[in-house]
């Protein structure tokens, strides 16, 4: 592999990959009231979700997020694995988001206040698909 290839949108990844890594491992030290609240809403979204308890949920999520986090901040991870792996976990994210009543003001797709947070993912949808598309037009190149 080329130092151009490892390189290459490494800043991007570094700061997603830290966010998402961090976010992932503060989930790991959340209490039960975190776990409910985590839950009930992912639930919400995706009601397969209803059968796992709130706590073992929390774990999961915790776990996924610092798979994602690392597959980002290793720098010989190729681009379409993070990618991938960061655009599906933004887009459950904004599913999330777009689901949840509250979150968008009404009939429009921009947030309310409650909303903000979650909305601010589609930045990482965008460089997920980015690292995605980035190692599809590479391969063109060559």
């Amino acid at each position: 592999m080329k130092l151009g290839h490892i390189v290459d949108r490494l800043p991007e990844r570094l700061a997603t990959g830290a966010f998402i890594l961090h976010s992932g491992l503060e989930k790991l030290k959340g209490d039960e009231e975190t776990a409910k609240g985590m839950h009930g809403m992912a639930s919400g979204t995706f009601p397969f979700l209803k059968n796992i308890e709130p706590t073992r949920f929390l774990r999961m999520l915790a776990i996924g997020e610092i798979t994602v986090g690392s597959l980002l901040l290793v720098p010989v991870v190729p681009k379409p694995v993070a990618g991938a792996a960061l655009t599906g976990f933004s887009a459950a994210l904004l599913t999330v988001y777009a689901r949840t009543p509250g979150m968008r003001q009404p009939g429009s797709i921009w947030p309310t206040q409650q909303g903000l947070g979650v909305s601010k993912d589609v930045w990482m949808l965008g460089i997920g698909s980015g690292l995605v598309l980035d190692s599809a037009t590479d391969r063109t190149r060559s």
